[in-house]
């Protein structure tokens, strides 16, 4: 048996005798990168015979969940992974500097932001709750952990069960802080009814990227369609809810909503909010027609909304040396094996057979 969901490790286990307590302590080591016989008692005198002989079995699943492909070390001290999964597909997962990872939640992404290069795919699959909780613990055999992001491949909001569940695990046994777990979406009305629902309460990021509501259609083609006013007044309720501002990630693209329109219209519709403004210049992305703007742009625009009582932050993509923005590394790989397969195919050598003289009826 696989596993793709934390429902099925946990139904297993019950299979094999786990009490809720013998459950919990699984899931945590899992979750934590810990060898499954951590601890100064011996498991002989606590855990059942059954569960104990079945545990290096189901520890090896759980460490097979996936594999590393390839690793991008970058300068800025983040690491992207991308890691293949047990039928092949395959994600990114990026270690990020000061003990954050952040992860996947899906195979390609339906929302098609038309300056992602994830979304140029369209969605393949949902990545289940102990796919995602398998990232965190193989960044954990890596590096310190202590955030986790949700902002990796994929629109949480349109694989929500999965990511709360994983969400729920991580901020119980798995030692993440509630407000250190970061759900982020480009919008939906049912992450605002649900999230505020769960034992743990991670907080909201939100994908802004304009306040326009027609060129935002443009950006986020297939996003919920929620105006950026009626987006902000659903988060900021949250916000109060949680006591955890509402991160706002904005990428920054030359010419398209680096104008003064732009710095205006956050003003008009973050100004008292409990906010952060993340402001990202554009990773650029082969074949697509969007730039970064300068740096000196980048910085001017978030001085002047700091000056105008906006908290914000101007931040790097991760990788920008190794040219690793969401989905590049899962799209080289895509290619380099399709000219693979068709250099295969070119240099098989061409057999000639001798055909049958026809035959005359």
């Amino acid at each position: 048996m696989t596993f793709q969901l934390i429902s099925e490790i946990r139904n297993q286990l019950r299979c094999l005798g786990a009490r809720p307590a013998h459950e919990q302590r699984i899931l945590r080591l899992w979750s934590q990168a810990k060898p499954q016989n951590s601890g100064s008692r011996p498991l002989e005198s606590f855990m059942p015979a059954g569960l104990r002989q079945a545990l290096p079995e189901l520890s090896d699943k759980l460490a097979n969940l996936l594999r590393l492909q390839s690793a991008h070390p970058a300068e800025d001290g983040s690491v992207r992974w991308l890691l293949a999964l047990q039928d092949g597909q395959t994600v990114e997962t990026v270690g990020l500097p000061r003990d954050g990872v952040c992860v996947s939640s899906q195979v390609g992404c339906a929302v098609g932001c038309v300056f992602c290069m994830t979304g140029k795919e369209g969605l393949i699959r949902q990545v289940g709750s102990a796919e995602m909780v398998a990232q965190v613990a193989f960044a954990r055999l890596h590096r310190p952990v202590k955030k986790v992001v949700f902002m990796g491949m994929g629109e949480p909001a349109h694989n929500l069960d999965n990511v709360l569940e994983a969400i729920d695990l991580l901020g119980t046994v798995g030692n993440i802080a509630h407000k250190s777990l970061v759900f982020s979406t480009v919008g939906d009305a049912r992450v605002f009814e649900r999230l505020p629902l769960g034992l743990v309460k991670p907080a909201l990021a939100l994908s802004l990227h304009s306040t326009r509501a027609d060129l935002r259609v443009q950006l986020l083609p297939r996003a919920p369609k929620m105006s950026p006013e009626e987006l902000i007044e659903a988060a900021e309720i949250y916000a109060q809810q949680t006591g955890y501002p509402i991160q706002y990630q904005w990428t920054l693209l030359q010419g398209v909503n680096d104008t003064e329109e732009e710095i205006e219209g956050i003003v008009r519709l973050l100004k008292g909010k409990y906010a952060l403004m993340n402001m990202i210049p554009y990773n650029a992305v082969d074949d697509l027609p969007f730039k970064r703007p300068s740096w000196e742009r980048a910085a001017e625009i978030a001085r002047t909304l700091h000056r105008r009582g906006i908290l914000t932050k101007l931040r790097n993509s991760a990788g920008q040396d190794v040219e690793g923005g969401c989905g590049q590394l899962r799209a080289r790989q895509i290619q380099a094996a399709a000219g693979e397969s068709q250099l295969a195919n070119a240099e098989k050598p061409i057999h000639f057979v001798k055909a049958k003289p026809a035959t005359v009826l």
